[in-house]
């Protein structure tokens, strides 16, 4: 992405080893280096995190231990959110440089839009499980500054990102991948995370205001990822999946389509609230008449992102942070399906939303551990 600094060392690494507990950050020359390349990417393990957390909490399953474990999932997800921030505004202090080239870069600037997805993905735990521990008032403001600051956030980035590549990015033609997706699905995960909060909302303009904000926000998130769609499948077919390290993240992809599913869902149901009819009861026809074609392609490009991660896996897939892809989109995919399933009552949905979390937990705990272990080596925080 960038090219290192050639900042001076106390030694070799071998030499330094010793010096640090259980061999911690190894493969870094000093350990204040962990913070010299720490990219917006980062977020998205706290996007991963946070959405076992909701899925667990509005999974049509009632088992002993599952909201608390969904509560420990989201107060992890929490505490990383922070260390996140914390470590991230070190890194814009002290490499203000490095900070900025992100948004040079064609690749990393894509994932800037991974923060505000993060904040929306913690307030929205928040909202559903921080009830019991920080009390329901504390717990609807938290999450309305962090959807405010998210919202806000994702707004920018779905308008800064595509400006830069089309003025500034040098792009090749068999260049689009998934994490073109990051910047504009922003809107997608406010429209849907956005709706919980319209009850919330004392005056009747105040909600009828927040549901309209939240279907144009649905709007620009759906148009603009069905282009970006389109480009990533011709891109595929012309040029093959590329980059063993880049195939996790076709598994965005689902990212719109499972949250624009989950999106429809929510609205529909606060629209029935809020807006007159005939506009309530197609509010919700929409939800389930668009919900279940759009999920039927999401479980399509489902099973080809699994073949070809399969395929490319007996090559050889080595792990990096692109590996959160298999969390956060496959998670949208739940909760997607909870929403067709409680609006429908079709019991093969809910069968479905209990198959794919149990795929998302999997894919959590795998992705999880192999980053706690490379970040405990020091190898994630190395520059790319």
């Amino acid at each position: 992405m960038t090219q290192a600094l050639d900042i001076p060392g106390p030694g070799p690494v071998a030499q330094a080893d010793h010096q640090r507990p259980f061999g911690l950050l190894k493969e870094l020359e000093r350990p204040g280096d962990v913070f010299r390349d720490i990219g917006p990417n980062w977020f998205a393990a706290v996007m991963g995190t946070g959405i076992v957390a909701i899925a667990a909490a509005t999974l049509p399953l009632h088992l002993p231990g599952l909201r608390v474990f969904a509560t420990v999932v989201w107060a992890l997800a929490a505490t990383v959110l922070i260390a996140l921030i914390v470590a991230w505004s070190v890194h814009w202090t002290r490499y203000p440089e490095r900070a900025r080239a992100h948004a040079a870069n064609p690749v990393m600037a894509q994932f800037w839009g991974a923060p505000a997805m993060a904040l929306m993905t913690v307030g929205t735990g928040t909202l559903l499980l921080g009830g019991g521990l920080i009390g329901p008032a504390v717990a609807v403001r938290a999450d309305w500054v962090l959807w405010t600051a998210g919202t806000a956030l994702g707004l920018v980035t779905a308008c800064w990102i595509p400006y830069l590549m089309m003025t500034r990015h040098v792009i090749g033609e068999g260049d689009a991948f998934g994490g073109w997706l990051m910047p504009v699905v922003p809107p997608m995960v406010s429209a849907a995370t956005g709706a919980l909060l319209i009850p919330h909302v004392a005056s009747a303009q105040g909600r009828l205001t927040l549901l309209l904000g939240c279907y144009a926000m649905f709007g620009i998130s759906a148009s603009a990822s069905v282009i970006i769609i389109t480009q990533i499948w011709a891109r595929l077919v012309t040029h093959k999946p590329g980059a063993a390290v880049m195939v996790p993240t076709l598994w965005i992809v689902l990212g719109p389509l499972g949250q624009s599913v989950t999106a429809a869902g929510n609205l529909g149901t606060q629209a029935a609230h809020v807006l007159p009819e005939p506009y309530a009861a197609g509010a919700a026809v929409f939800a389930l008449l668009y919900g279940v074609p759009t999920w039927g392609f999401a479980m399509m490009w489902l099973a080809l992102a699994a073949a070809i991660t399969v395929r490319t896996a007996r090559r050889g897939l080595p792990f990096a942070l692109t590996w959160w892809s298999f969390t956060f989109p496959v998670g949208t995919c739940v909760t997607g399906t909870i929403a067709l399933a409680v609006r429908s009552g079709a019991d093969v949905l809910r069968v479905a939303s209990v198959a794919l979390f149990v795929l998302l937990v999997a894919a959590w705990l795998v992705v999880a551990a192999r980053t706690v272990a490379g970040s405990a080596s020091g190898r994630l925080f190395m520059p790319i």
